[in-house]
């Protein structure tokens, strides 16, 4: 080959090389070039559900983004998470996962079919809540000691209801029967709303809920809260004492939180401009107010942050899961 031909050849290949390298770097930048479906992986009307909707309304309306939800739930959340976790990593599939699914279900489901560390990506977390236990407001339970005194009065005769079977929300309920020393049967539902009804029809004794489910019908005086689950009272409801503040386990703390999550493999220049934007959203006192309406706590998280705690709490909920004795085939 000749030095010219060897001189053309390598000019070549190294143009080629940049346009290659410059390649993924402008389709980032570009980013979003089209409309992001944000999965919501429960049914409407829930906790998950309102939060995700104020985000994707938010983002849409400040960031001029496109987001539209989609709402994929079933089997505890986990198909929603199942259905992004096999998505393209291009940014254009994200989805709002939260303890339930990305924590407890690991140890819960014996055939799962994502890793939540290594299948999905941490993009930024927007809220946390306490679950509350709430009855109808005509319920003959006034507090928390009456649930217990009539449960320990007729064993497996109280019920509760629940969002789903392995829901942070349902095991809320199961750590409370083993620290107050009391049975009371458990009726899962297919998501927050189906439960609420039921339980203000008078079908179901108690909801354990989280607090964006059931703040609306509390405000509306149709639902009675008796106790929060965090070690803290909840801003929004700060009348209603704690679980460990009634003597039911002095280190009781059952709290939710909610994040976005992408496909493992997403770029990262993507994954930090919805951090970033997610966070603007969270600095913002009307977004800041929209999420107490609804009982939670707004909280902004850098992407190693997030991740962090995630991976803290699948390791920390393992024994819980466990010593709870819970388990989905």
């Amino acid at each position: 080959m000749t030095a010219t031909r060897r001189d053309f050849v390598a000019s070549s290949l190294a143009a080629a090389g940049l346009a290659l390298a410059g390649a993924p770097a402008f389709a980032q930048s570009d980013w979003p070039a089209k409309p992001i479906r944000l999965i919501v992986p429960f049914p409407p009307g829930g906790g998950t559900d309102i939060l995700s909707r104020l985000v994707a309304n938010k983002l849409t309306e400040v960031s001029k983004w496109t987001v539209v939800p989609d709402n994929r739930g079933g089997a505890g959340g986990t198909i929603g998470i199942a259905e992004a976790a096999r998505a393209q990593p291009t940014g254009y599939d994200l989805v709002m996962g939260q303890k339930d699914n990305m924590v407890v279900a690991p140890w819960l489901y014996k055939n799962l079919s994502y890793d939540p560390v290594k299948d999905l990506t941490a993009v930024a977390h927007v809220a946390y809540t306490p679950v509350v236990i709430v009855v109808r407001s005509e319920s003959r339970f006034k507090t928390l000691k009456d649930v217990v005194e009539a449960a320990r009065a007729q064993p497996d005769a109280v019920t509760f209801g629940s969002p789903g079977n392995g829901t942070t929300i349902h095991l809320a309920g199961e750590i409370f029967k083993t620290a107050a020393k009391i049975q009371i049967r458990h009726v899962p539902y297919k998501g927050s709303n189906a439960a609420m009804m039921d339980v203000l029809a008078g079908n179901v004794d108690l909801l354990v809920s989280s607090l964006p489910s059931a703040i609306a019908q509390i405000k509306a005086g149709k639902l009675r809260p008796l106790a929060v689950t965090s070690a803290k009272r909840s801003t929004s409801l700060p009348d209603i004492p704690t679980v460990a503040e009634l003597g039911y386990g002095k280190d009781f703390d059952v709290s939710t939180w909610y994040g976005i999550f992408a496909p493992a493999g997403t770029p990262k220049p993507v994954v930090d401009k919805v951090n970033a934007e997610v966070n603007k959203l969270l600095a913002r006192p009307d977004v800041q107010a929209a999420i107490h309406e609804q009982g939670a706590e707004y909280q902004a998280m850098s992407t190693t942050e997030f991740a962090t705690l995630v991976k803290d709490d699948v390791a920390k909920w393992k024994g819980i899961v466990q010593a709870s004795g819970a388990r989905i085939e």
